[in-house]
């Protein structure tokens, strides 16, 4: 890879780390890549009601295996510094610039381009959980034969120069739930039931379910608010929130039979109405061992075989699995980069090595030659 797409890469990651866009509001994103994706010769495909941008490149009218390249584009919405802004803590600005990266490799190599059909995902909403549903819905992979993703790792998963073929992400359901009563006077607590004991009795009941040990998993409380400013009053209404963490579909699946259950027993025991509506689900991984030999392959020509790492198993959650999902004959993994990532994924000063890129750049690149066998 020449020198001059080594800059481009760091460019394009400095342009979009400040210039983030949230979930579903990625419009300027979205023209940006658009552009760089027309300079480079691809088939462009943009949508009339959500960002995101599809960019096609090389020959697909002989047939070819289509392989389809995802980024994930949105940022998250957090507090830095003391101020609530868009913020690349996920490394979504560092995804995009390495698939653009990928591209501009691809380009650069004289008569390559007729012996490959890539296509670019640039996939808005990942952090909502719904982007890659949206998609689906759209057709981008409904006749795509592989697909391969990446994510940056933090340093507790693996290190800089290393890598692994596959991220074993779990599957995580979020819940936004409502207790609805009346308040009371503080004097008088028989009149009413408090929502705070009766959110404390969700919480007690949560930290008592037990599914297989051998399979990880967690559910937990992540935000309570009742009451105001009057402490003699008694609130007979709060809101909640509930995160769901299981290693499979199948763990999630009866994680959520049982919480469904304790909202049920709390509500009959108060006598109270207790609203409780999915805000986010993401699904477990489902792997593919060509699409994960493939990678492997990939990482070990750019890394070394002592750099590459076993799969990556994380509670973490990515709504790329539901591509494989709604088209299980699609073959399918995500590249786990290390890259010195510390302290952690969406801490508001995430940093990593940015040399990081190019490695993932390389890796993608021979992937795409490893799948054409070339």
């Amino acid at each position: 890879m020449s020198n001059g797409i080594e800059q481009k890469v760091l460019n394009t990651f400095h342009h979009l780390h400040t210039h983030a866009e949230i979930s579903w509001e990625e419009v300027e994103t979205t023209k940006y890549i658009e552009n760089l994706l027309k300079e480079s010769g691809c088939k462009v495909t943009t949508f009339d009601d959500c960002t995101g941008v599809i960019g096609d490149y090389g020959n697909f009218d002989q047939g070819l295996p289509i392989v389809a390249v995802r980024a994930d584009i949105d940022a998250l919405w957090q507090e830095v510094d003391g101020k609530f802004q868009a913020n690349h803590s996920c490394g979504h600005d560092a995804h995009m610039s390495m698939v653009l990266g990928l591209l501009w490799r691809l380009e650069e190599e004289e008569g390559l381009k007729d012996k490959i059909a890539v296509r670019f995902i640039f996939q808005p909403a990942e952090e909502k959980g719904s982007g890659a549903l949206k998609m689906v819905e759209k057709n981008v992979v409904h006749d795509v034969d592989y697909l391969f993703g990446v994510h940056l790792r933090p340093i507790q998963e693996t290190a800089m120069g290393h890598a692994s073929p596959v991220i074993v992400h779990g599957a995580s359901q979020m819940y936004r739930g409502a207790i609805k009563g009346d308040d009371a006077h503080g004097a008088r607590p028989h009149l009413n039931d408090n929502a705070i004991e009766v959110g404390a009795q969700i919480v007690n009941l949560l930290r008592q379910i037990h599914l297989d040990p051998l399979v990880p998993h967690s559910v937990k409380m992540t935000n309570f608010q009742a009451g105001g400013k009057s402490t003699n009053i008694i609130p007979g209404s709060a809101s909640f929130s509930l995160d769901l963490r299981a290693q499979t579909n199948e763990q999630m699946d009866e994680l959520e039979s049982k919480v469904n259950g304790i909202i049920d027993t709390v509500k009959e025991l108060y006598n109270v109405d207790i609203k409780l509506e999915s805000v986010g689900a993401i699904a477990a991984a489902k792997l593919n061992d060509e699409a994960i030999d493939i990678m492997s392959k990939a990482i070990e020509d750019t890394l070394g075989k002592d750099n590459l790492d076993q799969p990556l198993v994380t509670p973490g959650g990515d709504d790329f699995h539901y591509y494989t999902i709604k088209k299980p004959s699609l073959k399918a993994t995500m590249l786990g980069l290390g890259c010195g990532l510390e302290p952690g994924l969406h801490h508001p000063n995430m940093k990593f090595d940015h040399d990081a890129m190019i490695n993932g750049v390389n890796i993608l690149y021979q992937a795409v030659k490893h799948t054409y066998n070339l």
